[in-house]
């Protein structure tokens, strides 16, 4: 049961700030998310506390403790990464049980280890083959079981889903989940994944440039964003982000388009709404009117796109909707569910009186 405390953590790479004087408290037990971009900073922070990286100056502790200058195999951390990290040369079973080894263990007792962990992932029956003949996920797998083979600390997952294919990421995504819940261990993750941050974390952080915009829940991430960026990062798709300028009760997009809405303001703003928070509608009832740009059926539901100038804006309709390429539609904009941002800073407003 560790705790993480991140204080003042900075990261320069010869004159280049990948990391700016970031603040941060991680729960014991909690499954912790960094989220962004490559070039963001997430995969340096989680290298600083492994201790693959010297922070250029701030404090790491774990439970109170400054660890700056322990090295990494004193930290006791268990790190995945995207490429698994397998020894080619090694089977499934010395793989997962090389960190007992590296502790001295009896030979009974990295074998009675190893056969849980690979229980755990159900690895059972692969445990003598090498890594070049199984598949992605079960090399997944195997990067798990060695990383569980032992009770670390820490867990530091680094982009680990990433080389598999969609199928293999959601069952994947189910078995770290499944496994944070069992083993109640502190978890950093780093992802550029949004699916995978709202499905796994506790908490997200999602980080641009080196700094955290915004640490909080998935939901009060999704429901709550503080500015454009991460309105556009969560969510798939991603939150409609539509430039108007408002005058009156009418909204001007560039294309020409105008939006029957009231907003907080007066001038240039930045309107969001979700895909889900749209319905298509007959004229008489549509805040907007505009053709349609594009149409996929997804299955569980169908997607519309609209292009009002340089801007897409997607709409989540029915399963059974069937419309055709340059259809005129209207939609009605659920005024619940409005987002309003300043055009020049991105930063959300209040709805009640556009400060």
């Amino acid at each position: 049961m560790t705790q993480i405390s991140l204080r003042g953590l900075h990261k320069n790479f010869g004159n280049t700030s990948v990391v700016k004087d970031l603040h941060l408290d991680i729960a014991s037990r909690e499954f912790l998310v960094l989220l962004g971009p490559s070039g963001c900073g997430k995969t340096t922070t989680m290298r600083m506390v492994a201790g693959l990286e010297q922070a250029t100056y701030g404090d790491i502790a774990f439970n109170g403790k400054r660890i700056n200058e322990v090295p990494t195999q004193q930290r006791d951390v268990a790190m995945v990464f995207q490429n698994y990290g397998l020894y080619p040369h090694m089977t499934v079973a010395q793989n997962i049980g090389y960190p007992l080894k590296l502790r001295g263990l009896s030979r009974p007792d990295i074998e009675a280890a190893v056969a849980r962990a690979a229980a755990r992932v159900e690895l059972q029956d692969y445990l003598h083959r090498r890594p070049r003949e199984l598949s992605g996920g079960q090399r997944q797998r195997v990067a798990l079981a060695r990383s569980i083979v032992r009770t670390p600390k820490v867990f530091l997952m680094d982009e680990p889903l990433s080389n598999l294919d969609a199928k293999l990421r959601v069952a994947m995504r189910a078995e770290i989940k499944h496994l944070a819940h069992e083993l109640e261990v502190t978890t950093i993750y780093v992802t550029h994944d949004q699916v995978e941050a709202m499905t796994l974390a506790n908490r997200v952080a999602i980080m641009k440039d080196g700094v955290i915009l915004q640490l909080a829940t998935p939901e009060e991430i999704y429901n709550n964003p503080v500015n454009t960026y991460v309105a556009g990062f969560i969510g798939s798709p991603a939150m409609n982000l539509i430039d108007v300028v408002a005058e009156g009760s009418v909204l001007k997009t560039d294309s020409g388009a105008r939006l029957q809405l009231q907003a907080p303001r007066p001038g240039a703003l930045t309107l969001g709404i979700r895909a889900e928070d749209m319905q298509l509608t007959q004229a008489s009832d549509a805040h907007l009117l505009a053709d349609i740009y594009a149409f996929e059926l997804l299955g569980d539901a169908t997607m519309v796109t609209l292009k009002l100038g340089s801007t897409l804006v997607a709409i989540k309709g029915d399963k059974q909707l069937r419309l055709k390429f340059g259809d005129r539609v209207g939609v009605h904009f659920d005024t619940q569910r409005l987002y309003w941002f300043d055009h020049v800073s991105g930063l959300r407003l209040d709805a009640t009186n556009g400060s």
